[in-house]
């Protein structure tokens, strides 16, 4: 059973690739053993409906790929190095990370997720099931785009709680609406950085740039905007379209910001297609 979805684009194709990591749901049976899972947890520790958030996408010419496996399997927003001494203590590079790396010990509350630390086989079939499939094909299909068109922007599209912490124990912080990830504007062309920008701005929302997400594993590696390879990790604030207390949609609320992410989908295809200043090494 094949847990990522692709959908090619349904017009006129651009270099717009949306990868949607961590909306899935699903978890395997042979993984269910090894976690204290229940819907509930598994739901409010996705991305939740961004999915569904972009999922017109390709109308407007964007490649679209979808993870349906819960980030309690495997997550796909981390190098496959990423490896926690405590969640597979007898790993070769395992070393101290705290509690996430590419297979979670525990959820975002803290509380145990894996029954007991991984065999070093329980670990490689987890990545060889579900991380890899799913890297595969994303790597396929931005280096698709980047030969039919000499450039491609992936933008990773996840949401984020409406506050944080900036600190173990510090005090919660409201967070913007909208957070762009681009490791410090390294990681995308600046004429699709400020187009994003100014698009969310225009929309009425708050924009603060790489606070507190500077883009994970997927920006980092991807986007390498000399090679005409862009990547843009957009974070959006939950609230904006779900009652955070009970994961229930505010339905005016998604329409409209669905409606927001379409035209930046649209926005992006048109820019990438018309400017001959990207690199399309």
């Amino acid at each position: 059973m094949s847990y990522v979805e692709l959908t090619p684009p349904k017009t006129t194709p651009t270099p717009v690739l949306v990868e949607v990591p961590h909306s899935g749901l699903q978890v395997p049976p042979e993984v269910e053993p090894e976690i204290r899972a229940n819907p509930l947890a598994v739901l409010r520790d996705s991305d939740i409906f961004v999915d569904q958030l972009y999922q017109h996408a390709p109308r407007y010419g964007a490649t679209l790929v979808v993870s349906r496996v819960s980030r309690y399997v495997v997550d796909l927003n981390r190098g496959p190095d990423e490896v926690d001494m405590a969640a597979v203590p007898k790993h070769p590079r395992a070393r101290h990370i705290p509690a996430r790396g590419v297979v979670w010990r525990a959820r975002t509350d803290g509380t145990p997720l894996l029954r007991a630390p991984l065999t070093v086989e329980q670990f490689a079939r987890r990545l060889k099931l579900y991380y890899e499939p799913y890297h595969r094909t994303l790597r396929e299909a931005a280096a698709g785009l980047h030969a039919r068109h000499g450039k491609v922007v992936i933008l990773a599209a996840h949401s984020m709680p409406s506050t944080g912490r900036r600190t173990l124990g510090g005090r919660e912080i409201q967070r913007a609406d909208v957070v762009p990830g681009t490791r410090g504007r390294s990681t995308a062309d600046g004429h699709i950085i400020d187009l994003i920008d100014s698009h969310f701005r225009e929309a009425g929302l708050s924009v603060k740039h790489d606070d507190p997400y500077r883009g994970g594993w997927t920006t980092s590696t991807y986007g390498v905007p000399k090679r005409g390879q862009h990547a843009v990790q957009i974070e959006l604030n939950r609230a904006l379209y779900v009652d955070e207390q009970t994961s229930e949609v505010k339905k005016q609320e998604f329409a409209r910001l669905q409606t927001v992410l379409e035209e930046l989908v649209d926005k992006l295809g048109k820019l990438m297609m018309d400017a001959r200043q990207f690199a399309t090494g």
